[in-house]
């Protein structure tokens, strides 16, 4: 058989080291995630094994949010458990991730910049959002989009882009997942989201009771957050179908 490769350039040498520690510190921490082989790392790129496959589709849903309940409960049982979501963490190997709420209120504040916020109010109401969801235990944020998802022929899963990692709770990355397959593919059955919730705290649960609690209020919350932080990329890069969902009501009282 024979392999091939895929080479992704970086603007400078710091990205390319993140991205690498990014890549080592999953396949030490996230096992369940599986990647394809990194070959070479150079001053301004990385060279990976090409797999072949498809993006996932909604049909993948609740077997992709298995995959991440087992590998955010890896996660935290080998190298989260310490970690707050309201500061950055450095690892045992040196890997350090950018806290939950941090880089999420620069992001909200350049939405409001952006336009895609109508006020300072609104901007408010999603900080004080925020700040609600940055409780109890900590997982890792991948952006789990379709095309992060590589899953080959005879249905082996593997992910993708490790340019950027964040601490985040738990099933924050789901509901990234559920969002932009919507803003891909359209609405998703009746009953998928809430399947897909219930796998993925089975099989968070299964490391530790506590990582399997998210209930659907809570996945509500980070799709509203979703809802606003990928407002910029409706219409770009295969998100044919806009924002999945109505936007949170921001504004103040009457």
């Amino acid at each position: 058989m024979t392999v091939t490769h895929f080479t992704k350039h970086y603007n400078d040498p710091g990205q390319v080291a993140a991205a690498a520690r990014n890549y080592a510190w999953i396949a030490t921490h996230a096992q369940p995630l599986r990647q394809p082989a990194l070959t070479v790392v150079g001053p301004t790129s990385l060279t990976f094994e090409r797999i072949q496959g498809r993006p996932a589709q909604q049909g993948d849903l609740s077997r992709l949010a298995r995959l991440l309940g087992d590998a955010h409960g890896v996660a935290w049982a080998s190298d989260l458990r310490p970690a707050a979501l309201n500061m950055p963490h450095t690892f045992r190997d040196g890997t350090i991730f950018g806290d939950y709420v941090g880089t999420r209120e620069v992001a909200l504040h350049k939405r409001l910049e952006q336009g895609y916020l109508p006020d300072k109010i609104a901007l408010h109401a999603m900080l004080a959002l925020l700040e609600k969801t940055a409780e109890g235990p900590t997982a890792f944020y991948k952006d789990s989009n379709p095309r992060n998802y590589v899953i080959t022929e005879d249905g082996t899963v593997f992910v993708v882009d490790t340019d950027d990692l964040t601490l985040a709770p738990f099933a924050y990355d789901l509901a990234k997942l559920i969002a932009t397959l919507i803003m891909t593919y359209g609405p998703l059955p009746a009953g998928a989201a809430d399947e897909a919730l219930a796998a993925y705290n089975e099989a968070a649960s299964r490391h530790d009771a506590r990582l399997g609690t998210t209930d659907r209020e809570r996945l509500n919350d980070f799709l509203a957050l979703h809802s606003v932080l990928t407002a910029p990329y409706a219409g770009r890069n295969g998100y044919r179908y806009g924002w999945p969902f109505q936007r949170p009501r921001l504004q103040g009282p009457a």
